[in-house]
């Protein structure tokens, strides 16, 4: 499958934790950046943690210290661990290569839902 492939998504009360995985056939996957993106209801999608080849990363403002990305190049897979999740986290969840202009890996999104 050319499309990232989400999970892990769940409803979770505030302060608990979800790991996301997203997994994808293609070969780029360990030459690319990697990164993770989720967009709530009625908003526009936002880059929530990167992580590029050499395994360096950056996070939005509001998951700094919270939110964790990680790669596995051998499994084609990116991880998202999300700990102290709040109400504000609640959007589908997806993966992308953000160096690359093209729809085409977007795949269903994972939901992650926290309730207060």
């Amino acid at each position: 499958h050319v499309r990232f492939v989400e999970s892990g998504g769940d409803l979770v009360q505030a302060g608990g934790s979800l790991r996301l995985s997203c997994a994808t056939s293609v070969s780029i996957f360990s030459a690319r950046p990697v990164a993770w993106y989720r967009q709530a209801p009625g908003q526009q999608r936002e880059l929530v943690a990167s992580i590029d080849t050499g395994g360096n990363t950056n996070y939005t403002d509001s998951v700094k210290g919270r939110f964790t990305i990680a790669r596995d190049n051998p499994k084609n897979t990116a991880y998202l661990q999300m700990n102290g999740l709040k109400p504000e986290d609640t959007a589908a969840y997806y993966c992308n290569f953000p160096t690359i202009a093209t729809n085409i890996y977007w795949g269903q999104g994972t939901q992650v839902t926290v309730s207060s």
